[in-house]
């Protein structure tokens, strides 16, 4: 039992360990894209189990502790916290940690590119123009990738 309160290295280690942890996987999720979670399908529920357990032995080591694992939690809550005061606070960080908006289709057409770029297949633009009850790109005055990875669809006026 008193294992479980002995901690296997010095509690600031778990701090750093699950800093480190949080801003890492944040900069490599925000390299691989927007889409990449923006709608979770079970890829990408599988993805996140599989960097969860990938990362435990990261911040917590060898630690059994009961303890451990809620230092490094606490630390990624208050990493996080910091980050979402700094972008309230700073709309150039804001743009660096959220992201810009994305301009896919204006005016009934695609804009060039645009879909390979944010590496969005066709067929998931248009199902998520069917989500918007939109029949085709034809029918789209703007659809607008946001920084949280989801699509916008303004309808042309008839």
């Amino acid at each position: 039992m008193n294992d479980l309160f002995e901690l296997s290295m010095p509690w600031w280690e778990f701090v750093l360990r699950g800093a480190v942890c949080y801003l890492g996987l944040l900069l490599l999720l925000r390299m691989t894209g927007k889409r990449s979670f923006g709608e979770m399908s079970p890829f990408d529920i599988v993805v996140l189990i599989l960097v969860g357990g990938a990362l435990r032995s990261a911040m917590v080591g060898k630690d059994v502790s009961l303890i451990g694992p809620f230092i490094s939690v606490a630390t990624i809550l208050a990493v996080d916290k910091l980050l979402c005061f700094t972008s309230v606070h700073s709309r150039a960080f804001d743009h660096l940690l959220e992201g810009r908006h994305v301009l896919l289709a204006k005016n009934g057409r695609l804009v060039s590119g645009a879909l390979q770029r944010q590496t969005i297949p066709q067929s998931a633009f248009e199902r998520e123009l069917r989500s918007h009850q939109v029949r085709s790109v034809e029918d789209v005055d703007e659809a607008i990738l946001e920084s949280n990875g989801r699509i916008t669809v303004f309808k042309r006026e008839q």
